[in-house]
């Protein structure tokens, strides 16, 4: 799994992710074998899928997933979180959001534009019971600010206003 930050050459970007929590591991950790066959995830099935180890009910892996997010904004989830397989598409939406709407207003404090921002959710197989679940998301931002006082920025304007001269006059009038 990566673990967030500022990513390739892109302005903005956060990314939060799931993980396992301390002391657990894909075999559901040490405290799992003295739990099995208890149900840890009440409401889900409790049948276990072939090659599986668990039902989604008893899987210890799914009990202990935590969130966090990597990036260094200002958002939520920088501690982290438990959220519940049911509502973590809707909390790493709404997290990833945060992302999006801080660059919008970083791009209006600082005088640039909001080219372009995408969000992607990511998904992965639960290895101990076999659940779908959100495994976290991605949010890419590019902003572009105008520099005037760059000499490339001067030199390409000069030479699109000589362009320009003479375009609008009327030798017939």
């Amino acid at each position: 799994m990566r673990i967030g930050g500022i990513y390739g050459n892109i302005p903005m970007s956060g990314y939060i992710y799931g993980g396992y929590a301390a002391g657990a591991s894909a075999a559901g950790g040490a405290d799992a074998a003295a739990d099995v066959g208890a149900i840890k995830n009440p409401g889900e099935s409790t049948k276990v899928a072939p090659g599986r180890r668990s039902s989604p009910a008893e899987c210890q892996t799914c009990k202990e997933r935590k969130y966090q997010d990597g990036s260094d904004e200002n958002v939520s989830f920088k501690s982290a979180q438990h959220i519940s397989p049911e509502a973590a598409a809707a909390r790493v939406r709404g997290h990833e959001q945060e992302h999006v709407t801080n660059a919008y207003s970083k791009a209006t404090k600082d005088g640039g534009k909001v080219i372009n921002a995408s969000v992607s959710i990511h998904t992965a197989v639960c290895p101990e019971c076999g659940r779908t679940y959100v495994s976290g998301g991605t949010t890419h931002t590019m902003i572009k600010y105008n520099n005037e006082k760059n000499p490339y920025t001067q030199n390409k304007k000069a030479n699109d206003a000589m362009g320009l001269v003479g375009q609008s006059v009327d030798l017939a009038g």
